[in-house]
């Protein structure tokens, strides 16, 4: 059969076994989240373009060339998310939640947007998993941030995962580095490639993230910012590492690590993994005190965002899989199907997953098809059990079939359901 329409370049369908493994990954992060107090917001998927310009900067790549914008009918230029930082921050400020006092904790998921060149793990629609504490500006609150990443790889039994934290200073200490900077940068500029060029004068911070290999050898000798930190942010860094240290969290202190933006201040980290190869970050993020004044408000914030596909594929699947349905439930005649379909909603209703041939093929087909999914308890109903008020229940794993009544197999189901709940 000719397909005559297929997804759009970079965007793709999630079959249900990696849709599967995502939702797994989601479900445990949810409540890892939430045992650190933080709950879910939905964020609208498009925004007025004006949020990422002014949030994200026009000069970065984001804006330049990754967004997907244009006109609504009324002429409004909107944006579908390349982030949701933004938008979190947009939702704090619009929603007056600063005048609840305290620090805001907030976690959200989703597709976000970029018009970048597809490859394994990245794609044109991506999906990400962040959260943000907004209100807080103390080196304990960013401490706890990366204390609850590194404990989600933890929980994900992922043991290969490095965090590396810097500190990026802020208005006062950073001008004195940024000024060092381009003076390396311009001596060095031969060296760098053409993307590194660009950007010495539009965003040198983001000349420092290159992940070219000859870029990376030019500038290892390069100023770092911890070299120049204000006592501030020295007190503040030292106190975050402090704090890392007695909640016994592996990291790396890296200058390397930095943010292009200048609402970016002091706490910057990441979580990388040299199983991707080059592109090998998982998550990152950092302290962005000055996003919300771009926006219009004043409030300090950390947050970071996880790459949930590249999440998926370091995590080991090898006894994670999708459970077989516990029971098939065969029609072996004509008037036993829509019995069969209230045994099927009956059971359902006791929380079990319950297949059923809706086709009304012979006994003998749907017997295999349970069989080749693997399903190991069969309840067979014909015409004659239903007369006698029977059933048929095949165990494919004992290889024994039983008759029970239908109140016998609807209790026992019953008191299975309440036992599994009580050992949840």
């Amino acid at each position: 059969m000719t397909v005559k329409i297929r997804a759009i370049r970079g965007f793709r369908d999630i079959p249900p076994e990696e849709a599967f493994r995502l939702q797994d990954i989601e479900v445990r992060a949810r409540k890892h989240f939430e045992r650190y107090g933080y709950h879910e917001i939905r964020l609208p998927v498009v925004e007025a373009t004006e949020l990422f310009a002014r949030a994200i900067g026009e000069t970065t790549d984001i804006v330049e060339k990754e967004m997907y914008t244009f006109a609504d009918r009324n002429g409004q230029s909107i944006t579908l998310r390349p982030e949701g930082t933004a938008s979190a921050v947009r939702a704090y400020l619009q929603g007056g939640w600063k005048s609840r006092g305290g620090i805001t904790k907030i976690y959200y998921s989703g597709p976000m947007f970029r018009y970048e060149r597809p490859q394994k793990g990245r794609y044109r629609q991506f999906y990400q998993m962040g959260l943000e504490a907004l209100g807080g500006g103390g080196p304990l609150v960013d401490a706890e941030v990366i204390e609850l990443l590194h404990r989600l790889f933890e929980l994900l039994e992922i043991n290969d995962i490095r965090i590396l934290v810097n500190s990026l200073g802020c208005g006062e200490c950073r001008p004195s580095f940024r000024g060092e900077l381009m003076e390396f940068l311009e001596r060095t500029s031969d060296e760098l490639c053409s993307v590194c060029k660009k950007r010495i004068k539009a965003n040198p911070l983001r000349v420092l993230d290159c992940k070219v290999p000859s870029c990376i050898e030019a500038l290892k000798d390069s100023p770092v910012m911890l070299d120049f930190l204000c006592p501030d942010c020295e007190t503040h860094f030292d106190r975050v590492t402090e704090a890392l240290n007695g909640l016994e969290v592996r990291y790396e202190v890296d200058p390397r690590i930095v943010r292009g933006l200048d609402y970016y201040n002091r706490t910057a980290f990441e979580a990388v993994c040299e199983r991707l190869g080059a592109q090998n970050a998982v998550a990152a993020g950092g302290r962005y005190d000055g996003l919300a004044s771009e926006l219009g408000g004043d409030v300090p914030g950390i947050g970071f965002a996880i790459g949930m596909e590249r999440l998926n594929q370091i995590v080991d699947w090898e006894n994670r899989t999708i459970s077989p349905p516990d029971y098939y439930i065969a029609a072996a005649t004509p008037g036993a199907r829509v019995p069969a379909l209230n045994i099927a909603g009956i059971l359902r209703g006791y929380g079990y997953c319950v297949e059923i041939d809706l086709e009304d093929r012979s006994l003998k087909a749907q017997l295999r098809s349970a069989n080749k999914f693997n399903i190991r308890s069969v309840v067979i109903m014909g015409d004659e059990e239903l007369e006698r008020g029977v059933l048929k229940l095949k165990d494919f794993d004992n290889k024994t079939q039983v008759e029970l009544s239908m109140d016998e197999l609807i209790q026992n189901a019953a008191n299975r359901s309440r036992s599994s709940k009580g050992d949840a």
